[in-house]
């Protein structure tokens, strides 16, 4: 299958003026060639399927009690929900728009929550409301209203509490609120909302691992200091309270130029393992199902959504990291073939295990999810 013509896909302004129908059905032409999986290179026994199109900016995951997958999004400003069907792919369905940078959702007790820039929202009994979603209930509206990386990802730990990240309002920057580059927690009433790590440039993915419960997560690392510095991140913190270096020190030890000297090198948590500078580490998840071959179980899988400022693009791929007495000793591509030629035709971002082991990846660069299974 040949590639779309970039000029056409990317441009479809261009034919406005000439025939409106024609721009229409061009988009919608697009939006479908653009979903090339027979490029996807996955190990031997792996297949990627679609599991529903359609879902324009397609970001978090997140699973319902009855089976329903919901999906955050940034610009569309849109929440979905993929309601599953016998034999069928899931019927695609808006239950939420108009919001303001939804990227974050997170399922409890029956209850949908979605994080906007400044607030946490609650759908209640939503599964059972598809159709006709209830007025959000507003939990927590007092998170900074600044939009550069205030886009969030939310996840409920197993301490019960709602683990909700305040990225750095800059590329690079020292602020006194101190929520900024930060991953804070709350209890799911929005109450007693504290800070639990500091250092965090702008985490969209984290993970508790299976067996110790503590929590691990990916960091982009910081723009214009070259292709190849600094490292994007995946950190470990076993317990709150610890600083993980931005934006004083980068990796396992590059001062940063402007603000280095402000912090010495010992007083930060270095990252469990460096990852290739810009490959903008996003989604991540421990492998806890049985689909997949044992060698996987309990290992990190990372959705790495690709460089947007680098000479040679780099990422655009899912990567496994595999853990030998609670520590990487090896880093690996597990399904890559979005980047073609240095043209990217999908974004990974993030991963949602299903019961039933198959691995669920939203693209929002081709508004897709796949689902990845083994035989």
């Amino acid at each position: 299958m040949t590639s779309p013509d970039p000029t056409s896909c990317r441009h479809p302004l261009r034919l406005l003026l000439l025939v409106p129908l024609l721009l229409l059905a061009l988009v919608s032409a697009c939006s479908a060639a653009e979903i090339q999986l027979d490029k996807i290179r996955l190990p031997p026994g792996f297949h990627i399927e679609l599991f529903a199109g359609d879902v324009p900016g397609a970001r978090s995951l997140a699973l319902g009690a009855k089976g329903t997958v919901f999906v955050g999004s940034r610009e569309e400003g849109k929440v979905y929900a993929l309601i599953p069907r016998a034999g069928q792919r899931p019927k695609v369905r808006v239950i939420a728009h108009g919001l303001i940078m939804p990227n974050g959702v997170a399922f409890r007790d029956g209850s949908l929550y979605v994080a906007e820039i400044s607030r946490v929202i609650r759908y209640d009994q939503i599964e059972d409301r598809l159709t006709h979603p209830p007025r959000p209930v507003v939990v927590n509206d007092t998170f900074p209203h600044e939009r550069h990386h205030g886009w969030k990802f939310i996840r409920f730990g197993p301490d019960g509490t709602l683990y909700v990240p305040v990225g750095a309002p800059c590329n690079v920057c020292e602020k006194k609120d101190p929520r900024f580059a930060s991953i804070m927690r709350m209890n799911p009433d929005g109450k007693n909302l504290e800070i639990f790590a500091r250092g965090v440039r702008n985490t969209v993915g984290f993970d508790w691992h299976p067996e110790t419960r503590e929590l691990w997560f990916t960091d982009n690392g910081r723009d214009l200091m070259g292709d190849n510095i600094p490292p994007d991140e995946l950190n470990r913190a076993p317990r709150p309270g610890l600083h993980f270096g931005f934006p004083y020190w980068h990796g396992k030890g590059i001062k940063d130029p402007e603000f280095g000297d402000k912090m010495a090198k010992n007083r930060f948590v270095p990252p469990e393992l460096e990852l290739p500078a810009h490959v903008a580490a996003l989604g991540m998840r421990f492998y806890t199902g049985t689909m997949f071959p044992a060698e996987y179980r309990n290992q990190i899988l990372i959705a790495e959504h690709g460089s947007w400022n680098r000479t040679t693009p780099i990422g655009y791929r899912l990567t496994l990291v595999t853990l030998q007495k609670g520590h990487p000793a090896y880093y690996q591509p597990f399904a890559e073939g979005w980047l073609q030629h240095g043209e990217a035709w999908g974004r990974p971002v993030d991963l949602q295990q299903m019961p039933d082991g198959s691995l669920l990846v939203s693209d929002d660069r081709a508004g897709a999810v796949y689902r990845i299974t083994y035989q």
